[in-house]
């Protein structure tokens, strides 16, 4: 299986928290805000306290992706570049300075957080990823989501990207548009949607990437209609197309 059918899609930046005003997004494109993060009040208090941005964000992203029902019965694939990488920096900066350090925060600091408090809150049992990539680490869960639904392509799977931008003490060590956002793709095997293949060719420094994440791209793409997207990273070429 080379693709899947892209069911529905959600997606949440700061200033870009309805579908009136990522449709204005998608007509003029625009750097993503850096700060800013969701309430999240589709979450008990009780989790929701536990959530850092990044989490609040993604989750926001997955409950728009999903309707009721399939919140408990979707395989997951969460991924970010950074992951919540911020809070292990002030933990190392406490550890550091000889301070007392939060067991709380360390748990929420772990790759898979998002997808252990997505299962939390779902009620959801199912087989899930968390995975990094680099630049690649959308079109790397693209793929991720794509063995999901070879195993059981009765099942869907949603898909979530999202990252906020890096502290200072690592930030000048990234190069990237700093940006806080998540977007959800709902897939499945075969259905009413677009279908999406994705292909991979060597990298083209020709290619220049948008000042704005892969992930919101492969939207912007879907919206327009185009039949071809190429997602540059420094030695690939991601290629997707749509029927």
């Amino acid at each position: 299986m080379s693709g899947a059918t892209v069911i529905r899609t959600a997606a949440w930046a700061p200033g870009i928290e309805t579908e009136d005003a990522l449709h204005a997004w998608f007509a003029a494109p625009r750097p993503l805000a850096a700060d800013g993060h969701p309430e999240a009040k589709f979450l008990p208090a009780m989790l929701r306290r536990r959530c850092t941005p990044l989490t609040r964000i993604m989750l926001t992203a997955a409950y728009g992706c999903c309707d009721e029902a399939e919140l408990g019965s979707v395989r997951t694939v969460f991924a970010s570049r950074h992951g919540s990488i911020n809070e292990s920096i002030d933990l190392l900066e406490s550890i550091a300075a000889a301070a007392r350090v939060s067991a709380a925060t360390f748990s929420h600091s772990v790759h898979n957080a998002q997808a252990g408090l997505f299962s939390i809150a779902a009620d959801n049992r199912q087989a899930s990823s968390s995975l990094a990539g680099q630049e690649d680490s959308f079109p790397a869960a693209y793929l991720e989501a794509l063995t999901l639904l070879q195993r059981s392509p009765k099942q869907k799977v949603l898909l979530v990207m999202g990252d906020v931008p890096l502290a200072a003490t690592f930030a000048p060590l990234i190069d990237e548009p700093p940006a806080s956002y998540a977007v959800g793709l709902l897939l499945a095997a075969s259905g009413k949607g677009r279908r999406v293949d994705i292909d991979l060719a060597p990298g083209d420094e020709t290619v220049a990437s948008p000042p704005w994440p892969a992930a919101f791209e492969l939207l912007r793409w879907l919206h327009d209609g185009e039949p071809r997207l190429i997602i540059p990273t420094p030695k690939r070429r991601w290629i997707f197309t749509a029927s």
